[in-house]
């Protein structure tokens, strides 16, 4: 008997060997959409995984958990304004995280990966996975976007 197991974006066969799921976000139309050749030649190969794959960066790895300067954190994938660094925090969880996004800058969708709910955040022109939303944060939103540096890049003011 072939049995598979769902663990997130990853299927589990029989003898355990990995098959990895498209990302939700290959699944929608966006406005910048491109192929998974052009993605990966784009992006390098952890970009890839975080942002194409939903994966996670390792926490304290980012040079954005440590960026304080004045300034907007744009999508890697299209350049599109996504936070505002007014709107970042220490959350010390060890990635860069904000109270809530810029208009109009991101959308949401349910991930029920790892046995539980959470919030998944994608970029809204592109689909590519950023990070969660949690309900943790400090006021005046209560709001904690938890961003992959790795799918952000830093325009200082």
């Amino acid at each position: 008997m072939f049995r598979r197991l769902f663990l997130g974006r990853v299927l589990l066969g029989a003898a355990g060997a990995a098959l990895v799921r498209p990302a939700a976000a290959a699944e929608e139309r966006f406005e910048v959409m491109r192929s998974e050749a052009e993605w990966r030649a784009r992006l390098g190969p952890l970009e890839y995984r975080v942002m194409r794959e939903e994966g996670t960066e390792r926490a304290f790895t980012s040079p954005l958990n440590d960026e304080h300067r004045d300034g907007v954190f744009h999508c890697k994938g299209c350049d599109l304004p996504l936070y505002a660094s007014k709107d970042k925090f220490d959350s010390g969880t060890g990635w860069p995280s904000f109270t809530r996004s810029l208009p109009d800058a991101v959308r949401t969708r349910p991930d029920r990966s790892f046995f539980m709910v959470r919030t998944e955040v994608h970029c809204r022109r592109c689909g590519s996975h950023l990070g969660h939303v949690f309900d943790d944060g400090p006021p005046p939103t209560g709001k904690r976007h938890c961003i992959n540096g790795v799918s952000l890049t830093f325009a200082p003011a």
